[in-house]
């Protein structure tokens, strides 16, 4: 089994307190970067990943980058870090404990959505950014990306999509779901498994769960409705939804899976600072948010409402029938809506957005 190792790594010294008290002795941040600085490195833009994605932003946001697009090289320097209990590169459950030199696993902390975001920042202070032009998240990096424009000062404007305010109970009750899977699996124990011997059907069956929360009944009718696989005794669904807990099988590691959901489940920005209004309501840069009309693991309802919360916002929607996953598929639409509806980041930075 293999995990990606391209990325730069920050290995910052400092230790590092989660908010659960969990102290790490060092930290290893992995991190792409994409353009060049300028003088002030005041054209930085961040970019926060999803759930299973990584600091390669360019192979899971392809759409957005280029010459004239929302992520352009030739304007900007991006900067997109790997999150912390993750399998790519930052320091997670598949990282060896300064400590003793054996692997975090199972014993690695539950993390929060805020401890990411703090990783992060050091992360920025350590490349010496001081202004960020706008920062982009969808889905656990929307999360991100509304703590850290709570958190930090840096941010200008930020463009969050399919997410809200908090982790649902029903976002809270599927991500649980998938966990039981990956427990139920033999070779679970606690998480601690040989590395050669992980939990591949837990894991498996968790991302197949994932997958039909990420599409919608309508993409899944379009493209599969009842028909049969050629060759195979099952209907296409259940072989696509196989092929896709085999792909993430191959690609990523259970406790992070298990760590990286429960991260999702923490994210609520009104926990111990106030109401929710109060929190969003003192959050007065531009921002846009994006909902995607047949997402049923963050419903539109909730970017609205989220819109409607903070103080300087506008809401916009992306009529697609791809579920939660248009973010990942339609990148030309949501370019289209932010030229149209976000002036404050295109008229500023004079992006041009080649259709």
């Amino acid at each position: 089994m293999s995990y990606k190792q391209e990325s730069l790594i920050f290995r910052d010294q400092t230790p590092f307190v989660t908010e659960s008290g969990f102290e790490f002795p060092e930290l290893d941040v992995a991190y792409q970067t994409w353009g060049t600085p300028n003088a002030d490195k005041s054209n930085a833009v961040v970019v926060f990943h999803a759930l299973t994605g990584h600091a390669a932003a360019d192979e899971w946001l392809t759409g957005f980058f280029g010459k004239g697009r929302l992520l352009d090289p030739d304007e900007h320097y991006i900067i997109c870090s790997n999150v912390l209990g993750s399998c790519y590169g930052t320091t997670g459950p598949l990282s060896r404990n300064p400590k003793n030199g054996k692997r975090y696993g199972g014993d690695f902390p539950v993390v929060t959505i805020r401890d990411m975001v703090r990783v992060q920042q050091r992360l920025l202070d350590h490349l010496g950014v001081k202004r960020i032009r706008f920062v982009v998240g969808a889905s656990m990096g929307g999360m991100q990306a509304l703590e850290f424009g709570i958190m930090d000062d840096r941010p200008e404007q930020l463009l969050l999509i399919a997410m809200g305010k908090a982790h649902s109970a029903w976002a809270i009750g599927i991500g649980e779901a998938q966990r039981r899977a990956l427990y139920a699996d033999p070779r679970w124990k606690d998480g601690h498994y040989p590395p050669d011997d992980p939990p591949v059907d837990g894991l498996a069956a968790a991302r197949m769960m994932g997958m039909i929360t990420y599409r919608s009944a309508g993409s899944f009718e379009r493209r599969f409705a009842r028909m049969p696989q050629p060759g195979k005794s099952c209907y296409q669904v259940e072989s696509y939804l196989n092929y896709q807990g085999s792909k993430l099988v191959d690609r990523f590691d259970a406790v992070t899976y298990v760590r990286l959901t429960q991260a999702m489940d923490s994210h609520d920005v009104s926990r111990g600072r106030g109401s929710f209004e109060q929190v969003l309501g003192a959050l007065d840069i531009p921002v846009l948010v994006i909902g995607i009309s047949s997402d049923v693991l963050y419903p539109v309802h909730e970017q609205k409402e989220l819109a409607v919360l903070l103080k300087n916002a506008r809401y916009v929607e992306l009529a697609s029938d791809n579920g939660h996953d248009a973010f990942l598929i339609e990148f030309e639409a949501i370019q289209s809506l932010v030229k149209k509806k976000f002036p404050e980041l295109t008229q500023k930075y004079q992006l041009v957005f080649t259709e």
